[in-house]
C-alpha cells in the first residue's frame, strides 16, 4: 500500500493535497506535478510511503533541478515508483555505460535463445529496474534534502516507520497532512 502527498509551503505555512502517481512516468513528470502545485515557485515537497518498506522525498524549489532522498533503494527497486526515484544520477551510474548495444550483433540467435525467451526471463525476475542487483541496501540521495527545514540528515536516516507523518510533524505540518491522508 502506498501513500503518496504534495506538501507546498506557502506564506501562510503548509499546504497538503494527496496526489496520484498513476500517470507519472518520470521524475521529469513528477517535478511537473509538483511545480504546479506552487505557482509562486515556492518549496513543494512529494512524500511517498509504502508502508513500512521505505519512503521517498523529492524537494522541489521553483525551476532548479529536483533533489531526492530515498530510505532504502533496494525496496525501492522493486517498486513502480521507486523507479521513477532511482535515477542512474543518485545510484551514482553512468548512463551511458553498457549501452553500446548498436556495436553488437544481438539478436538472441547466439545460444540458440529466442526473443520470446529472454522476454520471460526478464518477466520471472521482477527486479523492476535494469541492473537491480546492483541497487545498495539503504538510503540514497540527499541527505541533507530537509536540514534547513528543520529535519536533519540524522533524523531523516533514523526515520523507519510512518516516516512521512514524523516528517510533517517535523515541519509543523502533520495536522495539515492528515486532511489528505
Amino acid at each position: 500500500m502506498y501513500f503518496a502527498a504534495l506538501l507546498a509551503r506557502t506564506e501562510d505555512g503548509w499546504e497538503a493535497s494527496d496526489t496520484e502517481l498513476d500517470d507519472v512516468e518520470t521524475l521529469s513528470d513528477l517535478a511537473d506535478l509538483a511545480r504546479e502545485a506552487s505557482p509562486d515557485e515556492d518549496t513543494v515537497l512529494v512524500l511517498i510511503e509504502q508502508e513500512d518498506a521505505w519512503f521517498g522525498v523529492v524537494r522541489v524549489d521553483g525551476e532548479e533541478d529536483p533533489r531526492i532522498y530515498v530510505s532504502d533503494a533496494a525496496a525501492a527497486a522493486r517498486s513502480s515508483y521507486g523507479e521513477i526515484l532511482l535515477t542512474d544520477e543518485l545510484l551514482g551510474r553512468d548512463p551511458n555505460d553498457g549501452d553500446d548495444l548498436d556495436a553488437l550483433d544481438l539478436d538472441g540467435t547466439e545460444d540458440g535463445e529466442s526473443d520470446e525467451d529472454e522476454d520471460d526471463d526478464d518477466a520471472e525476475d521482477g527486479a523492476g529496474i535494469a541492473g537491480a542487483a546492483d541497487v545498495p541496501h539503504g538510503p540514497v540521495g540527499d541527505a541533507m534534502i530537509l536540514d534547513d527545514l528543520g529535519v536533519s540528515e540524522k533524523q531523516l536516516r533514523l526515520m523507519a516507520t510512518d516516516a512521512v507523518t514524523e516528517i510533517a510533524e517535523s515541519l509543523g505540518a502533520s495536522e495539515t497532512l492528515e486532511t489528505v491522508r
